[in-house]
């Protein structure tokens, strides 16, 4: 009788531990420099240069086979962002004029606006949610890709307009009415990583970050082009990043 219980226990045991060893949490951090621009579904509003940002963060997964996982975590995205010029045939572009006002003595006009690129500089939380695929080991080695969602709330923004007279192309003033407060984004990257020990892996990749709702106010604008009238500013301004994963998982 002994016999049957015993080997009944070793196999539960065997189990559980299979399963701890198939269904690990494992946690790590990462510093990931970021390149980010902005574009817009306008083809008078184009983007216009690239931030240069970095992504600090945790970054946690849950295994629940050996070769796949769910991934999360917390990030800051610092110096995200981009620019948008507006092409000179808007003679009068109203945007900004909240920000302006607060900023300036006295605000400038729509027509001083027309021509000018304005630079966003935002700051994310990034909360990911995504799939993490992996290859079998090659030695040390491990290959995976990983598509994801992921919130972004807005904890900083500022900006500055490029070659205006009335305002230094380096002068950076708060333009948190002028944009929202969430941002929702796809995102689909790869690479590689290396074991150091059983539990220690560097992680290195890219990927690539797309929003997909409008980061850009347009309450209070307008833009006027040559023989028609003013009309709101509708266009749908979006962030997109190039990620450099540099990261360490435990």
């Amino acid at each position: 009788m002994k016999s049957p219980l015993l080997l009944t226990c070793a196999l539960l045991l065997a189990s559980v531990g299979a399963q701890a060893q198939t269904n690990p949490i494992q946690f790590g951090f990462q510093l990931s420099p970021t390149f980010s621009y902005m574009g817009t579904d306008n083809n008078l509003i184009e983007g216009d240069g690239t931030n240069l940002g970095l992504k600090l963060g945790l970054m946690a997964e849950y295994y629940f086979q050996d070769n796949y996982s769910v991934h999360t975590g917390l990030n800051l995205h610092f110096g995200s962002g981009g620019a948008l010029r507006y092409d000179e045939q808007f003679t009068e572009v109203n945007i900004w004029s909240e920000s302006l006002g607060e900023t300036l003595v006295t605000a400038p006009t729509p027509t001083q606006l027309s021509g000018k690129t304005f630079d966003y500089k935002i700051q994310f939380v990034e909360i990911p949610l995504g799939l993490t695929m992996r290859t079998r080991e090659f030695g040390y080695m491990r290959y995976f890709v990983r598509p994801s969602l992921n919130l972004g709330i807005v904890t900083n923004s500022k900006g500055s307009i490029e070659n205006a007279g009335f305002i230094g192309s380096d002068e950076n003033f708060d333009i948190g009415k002028e944009v929202n407060a969430l941002n929702l984004s796809w995102g689909f990257g790869g690479g590689v990583e290396y074991a150091v020990s059983t539990q220690t892996a560097i992680v290195g990749g890219i990927g690539f970050q797309s929003g997909f709702v409008d980061l850009t106010r347009d309450n209070n604008t307008s833009l006027t082009r040559v023989g028609r009238d003013p009309a709101k500013d509708n266009s749908k301004g979006k962030v997109n990043s190039i990620v450099i994963l540099l990261g360490v998982m435990f």
